[in-house]
């Protein structure tokens, strides 16, 4: 049986979970011949790019080391819950893994706890780790200097729009906005000239987690004149950053879109699994007009992923997320990604990183990067001409890197991220005016971070 409890409710689910993980886990008393893979499942049973490449290197590396074994160890659940559980099963030797999929965004949380093993001696005898980008290489390294994961791509974002949507509302098939403005005006036509659809889709509020956070407030917060500079940490003083114009500008704009019904109803926009619904069914059946999301929508579309959909390229359109007033650079993205990691307390390291290395050769490393629509963080990949033509977009993607930016992914981020989302969801719902729910946040990121704040 999968070693997963996204069926349950998540108290129902945290309650079982000290006995679920002992069947789950690695660790002590482990099989030294055995390695132990833990990752992310879909929870969307029609969606098994990760399943099934997993399944692939898996016969690679057994094939390549006779005698050895692997065992995966998926967990299914939404990306909060996967959290949750996977800091549960690192506590002990008893249920850690051997590898683990970390979000970047949540590694350095992880590092400081002590659940993480570092890689430096490692990478230091792999000749393929000099072909990994450097920003890339900065996604897993922690403060102490060392690196703790090895990625495995990285992504972008930006507009998706539907070409028929667009015709209908009288806007052009190579709408490019240039500011916010023009981006809520082409969402106002559609409102106004094509009912039925559901204008502009922003991921907000707790239920979805971090893609509020990510693809929708900091897309929106790196864009204002703020944005120049981090807008969430100042690395000079050490210290988070208590609201601020630019802050307050991008609550007003989720505010706005909600305010204005230009979103879906708030009640779909709160539900957890809107963003399989994005990909699976508001897009494919053109009931959405505009999406902020990521590059990585593809790899749901695919031949063999449940929501096939080969006329995708020729549907929609992608657009480049404008800066507030079209202030240089003009276009703004945001990036994360994933990476392989060794549990602290992982029975058998040294073949984990052997299976690493077997994941991240230049050919396997290209098929997941077009698997699932990801972003190269291989040089030798990025320059591949069967990369650049293998998918339509992973070209406007990968172009989009060079206005990208990273969230300040230090230890207190996790909690500072859940205080936005708060934000967010209180102007979405109406409860919380922007005022309100910026001073809320304010209140929130002193708690989340022992009052390490500073005023702009």
């Amino acid at each position: 049986m999968p070693c997963a409890t996204a069926a349950l409710t998540p108290l129902l689910a945290l309650a079982v979970a000290a006995t679920a993980l002992t069947a789950c886990g690695g660790g002590s008393g482990s099989d030294p011949d055995t390695v132990k893979v833990s990752f992310k499942q879909s929870t969307d049973n029609s969606v098994k790019v990760m399943d099934t490449y997993l399944a692939d290197i898996k016969k690679q590396f057994e094939k390549a080391h006779p005698g050895k074994k692997v065992e995966l160890v998926p967990i299914k659940a939404p990306d909060s819950e996967y959290y949750t559980k996977l800091q549960q099963m690192l506590r002990s030797p008893k249920t850690a893994p051997d590898l683990v999929y970390e979000d970047t965004f949540l590694i350095n949380s992880d590092i400081t706890s002590g659940y993480l093993k570092p890689l430096d001696p490692y990478l230091a005898k792999w000749p393929d780790w000099d072909r990994f980008i450097d920003t890339a290489k900065a996604a897993a390294k922690g403060e102490d200097g060392r690196t703790y994961g090895v990625p495995d791509g990285t992504d972008t974002r930006g507009l998706w729009f539907d070409k028929a949507v667009f015709a209908k509302a009288g806007l052009p098939a190579d709408w490019q906005p240039k500011t916010w403005k023009d981006l809520l005006t082409a969402a106002r036509a559609i409102k106004q000239r094509v009912p039925g659809v559901i204008p502009l889709n922003v991921y907000t509020g707790k239920p979805v987690g971090e893609a509020a956070t990510m693809q929708t407030f900091e897309m929106l917060l790196y864009g204002t004149n703020d944005g120049r500079t981090d807008p969430l940490y100042d690395k000079n003083a050490k210290k988070w950053i208590a609201g601020g114009q630019g802050f307050e500008d991008a609550l007003a704009f989720v505010e706005t879109v909600y305010e204005e019904k230009l979103g879906p109803d708030v009640s779909d926009a709160l539900d957890p699994n809107v963003m399989t619904r994005v990909r699976g069914e508001w897009l494919p059946k053109g009931r959405l007009g505009i999406a902020l999301d990521g590059s990585w929508l593809p790899q749901d579309w695919l031949p063999g992923s449940g929501h096939e959909w080969p006329e995708w390229s020729e549907k929609l359109g992608l657009a480049a997320m404008p800066t507030q007033h079209g202030q240089a650079p003009g276009k703004v993205s945001m990036s994360g990604g994933w990476t392989w990691s060794i549990p602290a307390k992982a029975g058998n390291p040294d073949l984990a990183f052997e299976f690493i290395k077997t994941m991240q050769t230049k050919a396997n490393a290209q098929k997941w990067y077009v698997a699932n629509s990801g972003i190269a963080v291989r040089e030798d990949v990025a320059k591949d001409p069967g990369y650049v033509t293998a998918q339509p977009g992973i070209e406007f993607f990968t172009d989009l890197v060079r206005y990208t930016h990273y969230r300040p992914a230090y230890p207190a981020y996790p909690k500072v991220s859940t205080a936005v989302q708060e934000a967010m969801e209180g102007v979405t719902t109406g409860d919380m005016s922007v005022d309100e729910a910026t001073g809320t946040y304010v209140d929130a990121l002193k708690d989340a971070t022992d009052n390490q704040v500073v005023e702009r």
